[in-house]
């Protein structure tokens, strides 16, 4: 019983480490929601039309070449939405070379 137990609580973290990012629409929810999301989903991309941007909430970083900022978008209702976290292109970063 105790190596089913060790061995749940072993897989458990890495489940969730290799989970992806959580899929979100931004013309389904608030910029107020898309903020919670973001905090508690700690990595969402939102879907803007054809395209989309990563979030990832710290301590996650984003992946090489890219960075953190902040990027506006509209949400669902139509309001201009400025949210923090956004992994953007760095064009400073050796990776972009």
């Amino acid at each position: 019983m105790r190596c089913v137990v060790l061995a749940v609580a072993c897989l458990v973290p890495t489940v969730l480490l290799a989970a992806g990012p959580v899929k979100v629409d931004a013309k389904d929810h608030s910029c107020a929601q898309l903020a919670q999301i973001i905090r508690q989903s700690k990595k969402v991309y939102v879907r803007l039309g054809f395209g989309g941007r990563n979030f990832r909430y710290p301590p996650a970083q984003c992946g090489p070449g890219d960075k953190l900022s902040t990027t506006s978008l509209r949400d669902g209702t139509g309001r201009q939405c400025l949210l923090d976290y956004a992994c953007v292109n760095d064009p400073m970063s050796m990776y972009n070379y």
